[in-house]
């Protein structure tokens, strides 16, 4: 029993807990992240997956934390894993972390999880879209960190403290993308200070004239959006849509030189979000004159949206169908009360020779801030096999 922040003693301990228990306990929460659902285990076939909770024996037993773990084998040491929490655990990190992080290490040593990997999903600091905006035209700025930052989190910061005191290891490289999670993202506010909700005019007001203008060009060319998910299709049935989407995202990953994902994965991924809750994930498309030329993926989970997936046509780029969808995802999260709408992943460089810049910059555009997370973290429970695993990954 040991103290936490709140001043109350607590004695935790973890243990398996069922998909059903895991989502009440999600429903009970502002949000968490949608890469700790019970159904994102059903998106990631390829890894095995269990829903773990954190019960308090001073509180009667009562599950207080929860968080998806997913299991990467090590090749040729299948029996061994490293234990991944995306974008969680979903825990109160406001305090002692030793009493969360000690009993979640302990079960998954007895599991034969070689190594933990956690993304706490905590802020560490933010800077306005002016800010990055001026960041970008400074040639003396090469990265988010040279500008002072509007807000810094102490929460944040004591996190990264406390962990990296307990010996896990960051895991975020320079440019913020790594194997896992991004560490900064883009985020747009809709919501005020005391909590309020923000209407669309003062969401539109944020935004700089640029994209005010192709918001408004995208209605007058007659650029037509329409939401769909696997039990309310859009402009057919919904495979249809799926279909639509697909086509355009193979054609930008090939103009953007990325690797697609597969159809299938999208299907199974509406299919076990739709499952678990029928407003977890929608599909937008935009056409002009019965053309697709643009789609986008969104999910929400309770307050908080996010942009997942996007896709352009390379032809028709004059009628602005992106961003007619992001203002559409954006007004969807409003009326459904998020408080927040997540653009994902940026990088931390600002410097006008990196090719991300032009993607911060449609960001930006929104209004919205940066926003820097503790990133991802490391704790090896078996050296020798985490060791081996650190050097297979890095040889890919």
């Amino acid at each position: 029993m040991v103290e936490t922040g709140s001043l109350r003693r607590v004695s935790l301990t973890v243990r398996p807990i069922t998909a059903a228990e895991h989502l009440a306990f999600i429903e009970k929460q502002p949000s968490v992240s949608f890469l700790q659902t019970p159904s994102w285990a059903r998106v990631k076939t390829e890894w095995r997956s269990e829903s773990i909770g954190w019960f308090d024996s001073t509180l009667g037993g009562a599950l207080v934390g929860a968080a998806l773990v997913l299991h990467r084998p090590v090749p040729k040491l299948e029996r061994y894993t490293l234990a991944y929490l995306p974008e969680g655990p979903s825990i109160d990190w406001s305090g002692d972390l030793e009493p969360w992080l000690a009993p979640l290490a302990t079960y998954l040593k007895k599991n034969r999880a070689f190594g933990i990997r956690i993304g706490p999903r905590v802020t560490t600091a933010t800077w306005s879209a002016a800010q990055v905006k001026d960041g970008i035209a400074d040639d003396t700025v090469q990265r988010l960190n040279q500008l002072t930052p509007t807000h810094r989190d102490a929460t944040g910061a004591r996190v990264v403290s406390q962990l990296r005191a307990a010996g896990w290891k960051p895991q975020s490289p320079e440019d913020g993308f790594g194997a896992g999670q991004p560490q900064y993202n883009f985020v747009i506010p809709l919501a005020h200070d005391d909590g309020t909700p923000k209407t669309e005019d003062e969401v539109l007001k944020g935004m700089n004239q640029l994209w005010r203008r192709n918001i408004k060009k995208s209605a007058k060319m007659g650029v037509e959006v329409s939401v769909a998910t696997p039990s309310k299709p859009a402009g057919g049935e919904f495979d249809a849509d799926l279909s639509a989407f697909h086509d355009l995202y193979v054609h930008t990953a090939e103009r953007d030189h990325f690797t697609p994902r597969r159809r299938d994965y999208f299907k199974t991924m509406f299919a076990a979000m739709s499952a678990e809750d029928p407003d977890r994930i929608k599909l937008f498309i935009a056409r002009h004159e019965g053309d697709v030329v643009a789609a986008t993926i969104m999910v929400r989970v309770g307050q908080y949206a996010w942009y997942s997936y996007g896709a352009s046509s390379t032809e028709k780029r004059d009628v602005r169908g992106s961003n007619a969808l992001q203002w559409a995802m954006i007004q969807d999260a409003l009326a459904a009360g998020a408080t927040s709408y997540d653009l994902r992943g940026i990088t931390p460089t600002l410097s006008a020779d990196d090719s991300h810049v032009g993607l911060i910059q449609f960001k930006v555009g929104t209004g919205g801030e940066a926003v820097e997370y503790a990133g991802e973290w490391d704790l090896p429970l078996n050296k020798a096999i985490y060791t081996a695993f650190d050097l297979y990954m890095k040889r890919r």
